[in-house]
């Protein structure tokens, strides 16, 4: 079973950037459809990118489109979100997503496997 690790969460400025890794340990992405989702306090859980195998199409969300950029590593197992241009709205607990499928979708009940969340707080 594949078993996903995000990293690179943290605080930063409104207008700075971070790049969110995604890791996967006990398999590989090959074939699978990769999502990032976020969910801030109070809120459901949003669909922010996904990318299909092996490296598209790519999807966004209307809320980070022209911020965000998605992309995929097949060779190291990890999905990459790079965040430019943060917002406070941005804040929340970030998650990757793997899809035992390619069909595109962006609902997260279709997502079989997910990480554990990494937190990104920007400031105002």
């Amino acid at each position: 079973q594949v078993q996903l690790v995000e990293s690179g969460g943290g605080l930063v400025q409104a207008g700075g950037s971070l790049r969110l890794s995604c890791a996967a340990s006990g398999g590989t992405f090959s074939g699978y459809m990769l999502g990032w989702f976020r969910q801030a306090p109070g809120k459901e859980r949003e669909f922010v990118a996904a990318v299909s195998w092996p490296g598209g199409p790519i999807y966004y969300g209307d809320s980070v489109k022209g911020r965000f950029t998605i992309s995929r590593d097949n060779v190291r197992n990890t999905v990459y979100l790079q965040m430019n241009s943060l917002k406070p709205e941005d804040t929340a607990v970030y998650y990757c997503a793997s899809r035992d499928s390619n069909v595109a979708t962006t609902r997260k009940y279709n997502y079989d496997y997910w990480g554990q969340g990494t937190q990104v707080t920007v400031s105002s």
